[in-house]
């Protein structure tokens, strides 16, 4: 068996530098995958008070009173006995992955990193790239089944409120007479 020998041409000081550059590329987007990427941005959750029971499973809804702030102190949005699905997408991300590791009668802070909240888009008095800051009380943890009830009583209320005040005020006298 006889060998070939073919000449292979001589590499250029500009090809070696293309090479070495090359290898440069790879070795610095490894580290930046491997310092930034790896490690995706997650929140902070900070029990107050420790709550009971089970967690909330996706087809739950988690009743909450809650104030947002931005990280100057800014209140944003706060509210008392709110149902929120802790279903995934439902809600920005941050928020759901704390709710399900909540439970009734618990006291959280909560902070939420701009790319797990809204990311690079303003939503009303939130600017883009924000980062949010939660104190949330669990209320209690509803099925899908409970919060229909609930909504269909509230309606009903409102409507028979509506209808009591419409029915006084068709038989009041003007000028209050």
């Amino acid at each position: 068996m006889s060998t070939t020998a073919v000449p292979l041409p001589a590499v250029s000081r500009t090809g070696i530098t293309i090479l070495w550059l090359g290898i440069a590329a790879i070795l610095i987007g490894a580290v930046a995958w491997a310092l930034f990427l790896s490690n995706p941005p997650s929140i902070t959750l900070t029990t107050e008070r420790a709550g009971t029971g089970a967690f909330p499973t996706a087809e739950q809804f988690v009743v909450v009173n809650y104030e947002g702030k931005l990280a100057d102190g800014t209140v944003f949005d706060s509210n008392q006995g709110v149902p929120f699905p802790a279903a995934d997408g439902a809600l920005i991300p941050g928020f759901t992955q704390a709710l399900k590791q909540m439970q009734v009668g618990g006291r959280y802070k909560l902070h939420i990193p701009a790319a797990l909240g809204y990311g690079e888009r303003s939503e009303g008095p939130i600017p883009a790239n924000s980062d949010l800051d939660f104190n949330v009380e669990v209320v209690a943890i509803r099925t899908r089944e409970e919060m229909q009830q609930m909504m269909m009583q509230q309606q009903m209320m409102q409507q028979m409120q509506q209808g009591q005040a419409g029915h006084g005020q068709a038989g009041a006298a003007p000028g209050g007479q």
